[in-house]
């Protein structure tokens, strides 16, 4: 199959819509598929990869390292049509999203959206009427998804969301996979050789964005809470963004070292899998996720996980089998990490249980579900008319 991927997050930005694209790309290709990807430009980046097309962007007014398309690519109708592609597959209800459902609907195209994000909780980025905000960006999502052939979620919890949230078309829960080859050898010291931790020091590990919706202060306070306990760790936050000025701040305001709380900002991904066997724990605090990508990576790497109880979180970790998870409380959450690190057989026994859980959502066999989908769209695909794409439209349905 000829299948076109059209995102409003790729590389270079680092994010689990960015690594759930790649992984399932390089799982399709070695399946035989041919894969297009329709993606933002960046500033002084060029593709090593073929097959990728990028549209003209502009900075985000609300985080630098990301970029913004504009939706603009002349020729491209030609190329859709050149390139006769068997199936779009969509990552955004936004900008690249609506691109790709036009060009769907113009030539009759089975239409595939994954549904990432919870969109109706990053209202906080708009300045004003954030209540308003929230309840146009749910009709927004449900009508957009209505317009969808297909729409993939990374876990039940969210399944359940958008089906509350009357989106009529059919679902299917499809994680994003391992890539196991990738994360089973690590150097176990990679941390400790590069960032000035003390060698006795047990690591506790947060991988992702310094963003609010990551709900970093929280883990932050816990981490003193644990420091108090035990006073032989060290909170490590591999991750990038704007807040990360805040963060360091709040840090110091609570009288945690450079040495307690360390900023590596972000690796190349073929990197993070050191960061990962160089750390003793996960912990993560984050209440929207859709999957959190990275909790299954590092049950990959053999990481017992410590986390919030969310949604997509606790799709993901099984409590008191491959993790622990606790109520959003700092003391809670805090006693959960010490009692893991204290507890060498419980601590094997969540290890043993998440490189299992890891297997059980290899990249290979996510990606054979997302082709089965693909090949029944395809095969059974039936053209219905949409009315024109235009939002005034869409608020009306």
């Amino acid at each position: 199959m000829r299948i076109g991927i059209f995102t409003d997050s790729y590389k270079p930005y680092t994010s689990g819509v960015v690594t759930s694209i790649t992984t399932f790309r390089d799982e399709l290709t070695l399946l035989g598929h041919e894969v297009h990807i329709f993606a933002p430009s960046y500033p002084h980046y060029q593709d090593e990869e073929r097959n990728v097309y990028r549209f003209y962007s502009v900075p985000s007014p609300t985080n630098n390292d990301f970029t913004l398309a504009i939706p603009i690519y002349p020729g491209l109708g030609t190329l859709v049509k050149h390139l006769r592609l068997d199936i779009i597959h969509v990552h955004s209800p936004m900008i690249m999203g609506r691109v790709g459902l036009r060009y769907a609907r113009k030539y009759n195209i089975p239409l595939v959206f994954t549904y990432h994000t919870r969109y109706d909780q990053y209202v906080h980025y708009v300045p004003v009427a954030q209540d308003l905000a929230k309840e146009v960006t749910i009709k927004y999502s449900r009508t957009f998804c209505n317009h969808c052939d297909h729409i993939i979620t990374p876990s039940e919890d969210i399944r359940a969301i958008i089906k509350e949230n009357e989106v009529r078309k059919p679902v299917s829960v499809i994680p994003t996979g391992i890539p196991l080859q990738k994360f089973e050898n690590g150097d176990s010291g990679w941390l400790k050789a590069n960032f000035d931790i003390p060698p006795e020091n047990r690591i506790l590990l947060f991988v992702g964005r310094l963003t609010k919706e990551k709900n970093i202060p929280f883990l932050i306070e816990t981490f003193r809470i644990v420091k108090d306990t035990m006073p032989r760790t060290t909170l490590v936050l591999t991750a990038q963004g704007p807040l990360e000025d805040e963060l360091k701040t709040l840090c110091r305001q609570l009288g945690l070292s450079s040495q307690d709380v360390v900023f590596t900002g972000a690796v190349p991904y073929d990197t993070l899998v050191n960061v990962y066997h160089s750390a003793d724990l996960f912990v993560f605090s984050s209440l929207t996720e859709t999957q959190g990508l990275v909790l299954t990576e590092a049950m990959a790497c053999g990481l017992p996980v410590v986390a919030v109880r969310a949604s997509g979180v606790q799709d993901m970790v099984d409590d008191g089998v491959d993790g622990i998870l606790t109520n959003l409380d700092t003391g809670e959450l805090a006693s959960a990490v010490c009692r893991v690190l204290n507890d060498d057989i419980l601590y094997q026994h969540l290890q043993k249980n998440a490189l299992l859980k890891a297997e059980s959502l290899s990249a290979r066999s996510m990606a054979l579900r997302l082709e089965d989908i693909y090949e029944r769209l395809r095969k059974g695909h039936t053209y219905r008319y949409n009315r024109l794409l235009n939002v005034s439209n869409w608020f009306n349905n």
